[in-house]
């Protein structure tokens, strides 16, 4: 496993994170559990490196789906959560997408699937090819069979944003032209191409993941975190501490 490392050094008026604590920010894990694993130990390592304060890691949605081990992504952070950080989870579209299709809209069963929930399913023991067989009602019940309630409750307590001084971290982004504090749901996880296309001013910095990049995007009016680790390995983090910030990724070995 190949660790990365960068760091931006802070200008003048530069943005800044809440005073006295460091956050670090974490892409679309999507299944990729020694991923996460590699990268939450990097960031131990640094955060214990570094002066004492107050830590908080955010993941930004998207922890489900496309990779292979959602179940173990899951269950590691309900059972195994960071000891030197405060763990905040947003909700992506992935995780709406699942809990909609098993929580009282199984017409969505196929479209989840469709959009890798399929290998969100597999990780918990179901047979890939009575996912492409049967019928959706006997498939809400297989469903319901192997996924535990627990980790369906666990995923529902996700929230859609967390601000940390002049940053405002979401999944997908927000709508350009609406005030922060009227920002959609549907939007934070789900909006793309208007909110990416737009050099506007937000009133903050967007840390945000949903659309994949070969490296982080860091423009003045947002930050992308989605490397696409489901494709290419490599999951990508953000720390915000004061006016500084610097990027670390986990990745396969050379």
């Amino acid at each position: 496993m190949r660790h990365l490392f960068s760091a931006r050094t802070a200008r003048a008026g530069a943005p800044q994170g809440s005073p006295g604590r460091r956050l670090y920010a974490i892409g679309d894990v999507h299944g990729c559990y020694t991923e996460m694993c590699a990268l939450l130990e990097l960031i131990r390592r640094d955060h214990e490196a570094r002066p004492p304060m107050p830590c908080f890691i955010v993941f930004l949605g998207d922890l489900i789906d496309r990779g292979p081990q959602s179940r173990e992504v899951i269950r590691h952070l309900r059972e195994q959560p960071p000891g030197f950080a405060q763990l905040y989870i947003l909700k992506g579209n992935h995780e709406e997408m699942m809990l909609r299709a098993l929580r009282g809209e199984p017409h969505l069963i196929r479209d989840w699937l469709r959009h890798g929930g399929d290998t969100c399913a597999r990780s918990y023991g179901l047979d890939p090819a009575r996912l492409l067989t049967e019928d959706t009602e006997t498939l809400e019940h297989l469903l319901a069979s192997h996924i535990p309630a627990g980790d369906l409750d666990f995923l529902e307590k996700c929230i859609d944003q967390v601000r940390f001084g002049d940053y405002l971290l979401v999944h997908a982004g927000v709508r350009p032209g609406v005030a922060l504090q009227d920002q959609s749901g549907r939007d934070l996880r789900w909006i793309r191409g208007e909110f990416l296309d737009t050099g506007q001013d937000f009133g903050a910095v967007v840390v945000h993941g949903h659309t994949i990049t070969d490296t982080v995007t860091e423009k003045a009016n947002r930050i992308g975190l989605d490397t696409g680790a489901y494709r290419t390995g490599i999951l990508s983090a953000v720390r915000i501490e004061g006016a500084q910030r610097s990027f670390l990724s986990a990745g396969p070995a050379e």
